[in-house]
């Protein structure tokens, strides 16, 4: 991800400004695999009160298959040792990583998050009638059903987030 001020940084400390259960929280943003201990020193090195991670910052999280094992450990490892210790932890995913992610076990903590990033570029010229639709990955294969959701009333604005509120971040 292109961000001002966010070139060869690794961790930056903010408000959680996205509407999840950790909004208005301080936060550390963890850009790819970090060793627990450079995130450790980062967060005992901060004035801000930090309850919260968000893991996969600035679209870091790759495009991993449920089967690759070893990359979704490194991920599971850094993510549960903070869960452990009683922070909130975001992991934001592409939504094509959802099946891994669920394999992982990280969703069943009652203190992660799973951000699901569908990527929606032109959203405004879809039209009044555009429908995103909640499906399986097959026929009756995981869920009882499929959802299907008017695109324009998922537009709320209290569910929006500008642009703007983004570069209110400090880059460490």
């Amino acid at each position: 991800m292109n961000r001002p001020e966010h070139d060869n940084v690794n961790f930056f400390f903010g408000t959680e400004v996205e509407r999840t259960p950790a909004h208005g929280m301080d936060t550390l943003f963890v850009i790819g695999v970090q060793p627990t201990t450079t995130i450790a020193e980062k967060l005992a090195g901060t004035t801000y009160q930090t309850k919260h991670i968000y893991f996969g910052a600035n679209m870091s999280f790759p495009k991993i298959d449920v089967n690759n094992g070893g990359e979704w450990a490194k991920w599971e490892t850094m993510i549960y040792h903070f869960l452990d210790q009683g922070y909130w932890c975001t992991l934001d995913v592409d939504i094509n990583c959802v099946e891994g992610l669920c394999e992982s076990g990280l969703c069943e903590h009652s203190h992660f998050i799973p951000m699901i990033s569908a990527k929606l570029p032109y959203i405004g010229q879809l039209g009044y009638n555009a429908t995103l639709k909640l499906d399986d990955k097959d026929f009756k294969a995981s869920n009882p059903g499929v959802w299907c959701h008017s695109v324009h009333s998922l537009m709320d604005r209290d569910n929006f987030t500008d642009w703007s509120k983004y570069t209110k971040d400090q880059p460490l």
